[in-house]
């Protein structure tokens, strides 16, 4: 089964909101057992059901309930990807919206949008394909926000929803969210829905280019086939967690989880332009961070947990990854959450 992702340039925006509004990001980052520069890594795609823990770590560091909500008040426009070229080259915003759908995989495995018309109204249906996620209240209220924005940037302002509606409950704030959001807002739906006039599917791109527009189509298309290339870094990813206690990680046995040749398995991660090695790496490091960060496990139980075989083994190479032994990780770490927890 492949892990879902989404792409991060959705975790870019989000970062660049937290620091709009003044919000620690390090001791963000730290819960999660990342730093700054994973935000910005190359061809970067975060785990979807990340997002549950990922808002938690945000509400808890801000100290605001409705964070997602605010943030999405401040999140940059989505710029400078396929998918924005692709509406701009459409001729219409209806025909680009239809266009992007083909290529949805750009932003997220998980999103599955679709629209469909009622009456004079267009809908836009967002499922999330995970149900908790599709719950979450942070992630829908800012990601809603983050598509009015990108939308009313492609149409020169005239974008607007005349009603929103969540599958998420809320117990208080229903005003907050509609005053924000202005328009009307439903909670507690059997879907997340978001409405507005269906006139502005014929919206004239004035940046409508039939030749443009090919060449963004094959890009998104090669793009796409990049990614169906990644896939089994993913699943390595996956097998790699299940194994790691076994002591039992390497190509062979993964290779074999996989019902694949080792060899087939190391082709196919070259081609993903990565090596089993590296897959294995990068899981020790992003688990041993977060478990410094985040638990009081002992630094011996760590070595286990993250698969070494000696202290030593995990000392040395935790330091080649990060520049710091485990203990100087914890400790600032550990430093930068009490210092939110006294603020």
């Amino acid at each position: 089964m492949q892990e879902i992702r989404d792409a991060g340039v959705m975790l870019r925006l989000i970062y660049q909101a937290m620091k709009n509004r003044g919000i620690d990001t390090d001791a963000i980052f730290a819960r999660l057992g990342v730093d700054e520069g994973y935000v910005y890594s190359d061809h970067l795609r975060t785990p979807h059901n990340a997002q549950l823990y990922f808002w938690q770590a945000v509400e808890d560091v801000s100290g605001d309930p409705d964070i997602g909500l605010h943030l999405g008040q401040v999140l940059p426009v989505y710029k400078g990807q396929v998918l924005e070229y692709l509406f701009l080259s459409s001729p219409t915003f209806g025909e680009g919206l239809r266009r992007a759908q083909n290529y949805q995989r750009l932003l997220s495995d998980a999103a599955n949008t679709d629209f469909v018309i009622e009456g004079n109204e267009a809908c836009m249906l967002l499922d999330a394909a995970s149900e908790e996620v599709s719950r979450l209240r942070h992630f829908n209220e800012c990601f809603v926000q983050g598509l009015v924005i990108f939308f009313k940037s492609i149409t020169d302002g005239r974008f607007h929803c005349t009603r929103i509606e969540f599958e998420h409950e809320r117990e208080q704030g229903q005003d907050h969210v509609r005053e924000i959001l202005g328009c009307e807002v439903v909670f507690g739906a059997r879907e997340n829905r978001m409405y507005f006039p269906q006139e502005l599917l014929s919206y004239p791109s004035p940046h409508a280019e039939p030749e443009l527009l090919d060449l963004h189509e094959r890009f998104a298309s090669e793009q796409i086939a990049r990614l169906e290339k990644k896939d089994i870094v993913g699943q390595v990813d996956r097998i790699v967690a299940e194994l790691l206690d076994s002591g039992e990680v390497t190509l062979d046995a993964v290779a074999q989880r996989l019902d694949i040749k080792p060899r087939t398995l190391r082709t196919r991660l070259t081609e993903a332009e990565t090596s089993f090695n590296q897959v294995l790496a990068d899981f020790r490091y992003r688990l041993a961070r977060q478990l410094l960060a985040t638990t009081d496990e002992s630094i011996d139980e760590i070595v286990y947990l993250t698969g070494f075989s000696e202290p030593s083994t995990f000392y040395r190479a935790f330091k080649r990854w990060s520049g710091m032994t485990p203990i100087e990780y914890r400790k600032t770490a550990r430093g930068k959450d009490t210092m939110v927890a006294a603020m």
